[in-house]
């Protein structure tokens, strides 16, 4: 990412994307806190990464913590909190990306520290965080990085899917 910042407008349609997944019971479990870069809160959320996220994200313009609630206001589990809040994840980052913004999903940061800094409560799930930005220029990051830097293979579909009963 190129450090280049990101205005409010700007991001406002990845929420709005995010706003708009399918949920069951249409509880729409997902929040999303977020810190822009240059804010007081942009230190808070930084320090929740690994350190190899620490430096894939040193350029990011905003950083994004997803949380789902896992109960609904009666107190009943609802079971598909992380199901939901994962559509609503995809719908931000389609909109990033055709926005012509690098969206990065991370599963690489301390989840407890997270609930705690950022005062999540009880009923909340710790998703996943992701890091958005202009894009930068490859040749920018650290040789480790660039030679990350390719498309990820996928397993064969064939691999994937299986019709009826489980097998291996």
């Amino acid at each position: 990412m190129s450090g280049e910042s990101i205005s409010q407008a700007e991001l406002e349609p990845l929420f709005e994307a995010a706003r708009w997944a399918p949920s069951a019971g249409n509880q729409q479990p997902w929040r999303m806190l977020y810190a822009h870069r240059d804010t007081p809160s942009w230190e808070l959320f930084y320090e929740l990464l690994n350190p190899g996220n620490k430096t894939w994200c040193a350029n990011a313009a905003v950083l994004v913590l997803f949380i789902s609630r896992t109960v609904n206001p009666e107190g009943r589990p609802i079971k598909t909190h992380s199901y939901d809040t994962g559509a609503a994840w995809e719908n931000f980052a389609l909109q990033g990306t055709r926005s012509g913004l690098v969206v990065h999903g991370m599963q690489g940061f301390n989840y407890d520290l997270a609930r705690e800094t950022l005062g999540i409560p009880a009923e909340f799930a710790v998703e996943a965080m992701a890091a958005v930005g202009r894009p930068g220029r490859k040749e920018h990051l650290s040789e480790s990085l660039q030679a990350r830097e390719f498309p990820s293979v996928r397993r064969p579909l064939a691999e994937t899917i299986i019709e009826g009963r489980y097998q291996e």
